[in-house]
């Protein structure tokens, strides 16, 4: 005599990521930025139907024509849209008191860095300048502490032990940035605008 027995087992319904069920499991999170940008149940992106749809709205710039363009003049206007949305996620600088318009281009810089041995970082970067008043309000999972400097501040910061700069920081002020500072606001600044080659670090 056999006998045959018929198992049934309920998968559970897989749950989408929401600022919600983040906030639920991790209440010392700060989900905000994150309820402002994602939809309340469903996950994804929040742009479906656009040219933005499926891109995670973290990546900078954004993985679209809009923002990494094939012509430079596009990916230079990319980069600025993504220099904002950036400055207000990480810095909750409105977008309104840093328009897009107002960044000026400088050049691209090609670098490679180690960091601490087992991390590095190896991109192009493109710089931009931007000077505006604005209101900051750091997102405490993206900064930690801020602090208005002038350049002479910032050179003396370098030799404190006690502060930490990443690699790409530090070689940008001492090969570039003191210069560009100096000339920033005086019609000298013009000759460092719109580079078209890339440079190599």
């Amino acid at each position: 005599m056999s006998s045959t027995a018929t198992v049934t087992e309920t998968v559970p319904e897989t749950v989408a990521i929401t600022a919600e069920n983040v906030a639920t499991l991790f209440p010392d999170v700060d989900t905000s930025l994150a309820r402002s940008i994602l939809p309340a149940t469903g996950g994804g992106s929040t742009h479906e139907g656009s040219e933005l749809e499926g891109y995670d709205e973290e990546q900078h710039p954004l993985g679209i024509a809009g923002e990494t363009g094939a012509e430079l003049s596009a990916a230079i206007e990319g980069v600025k849209r993504a220099a904002q949305r950036k400055l207000e996620q990480e810095l909750g600088i409105k977008a309104e008191q840093v328009p897009i318009d107002k960044f000026e281009f400088l050049t691209r810089i090609h670098y490679l860095a180690p960091s601490d041995g087992k991390w590095g970082e190896h991109e192009v970067d493109y710089i931009l300048f931007i000077q505006a008043d604005v209101d900051v309000n750091p997102n405490p999972n993206e900064v930690q502490d801020t602090k208005y400097v002038t350049s002479d501040e910032l050179k003396s910061m370098f030799s404190d032990p006690a502060l930490k700069f990443t690699p790409w920081f530090k070689l940008i002020c001492n090969s570039m940035l003191f210069e560009w500072w100096s000339h920033f606001g005086s019609a000298t600044f013009n000759k460092y605008k719109g580079e078209q080659d890339i440079r190599r670090m």
